[in-house]
């Protein structure tokens, strides 16, 4: 019998993850401006924002369109 792994979701989440961290990008509320882009500092009120867009395109990107990564894993024989 062969096992098989989806890793759709955690693949998209941690590019997510890395993609949407506050700074790293773009950050939305920025200090000064409505957005900033690649200014690497960060505020509540920004960690706030992009966890709400992380959780958001998530929640579309794994549930709405369902992206999969499947790997098998064979049984020992």
């Amino acid at each position: 019998m062969v096992t098989t792994t989806d890793w759709g979701p955690i693949i998209v989440a941690v590019v997510l993850f890395i993609l949407l961290s506050p700074g790293f990008l773009f950050q939305l509320p920025a200090r000064v401006r409505v957005v900033e882009f690649g200014n690497m500092g960060t505020s509540a009120l920004a960690i706030l924002v992009h966890a709400i867009l992380y959780f958001c395109i998530l929640t579309i990107v794994v549930v709405a369109i369902g992206v999969h990564v499947y790997t098998t894993k064979p049984d020992p024989a």
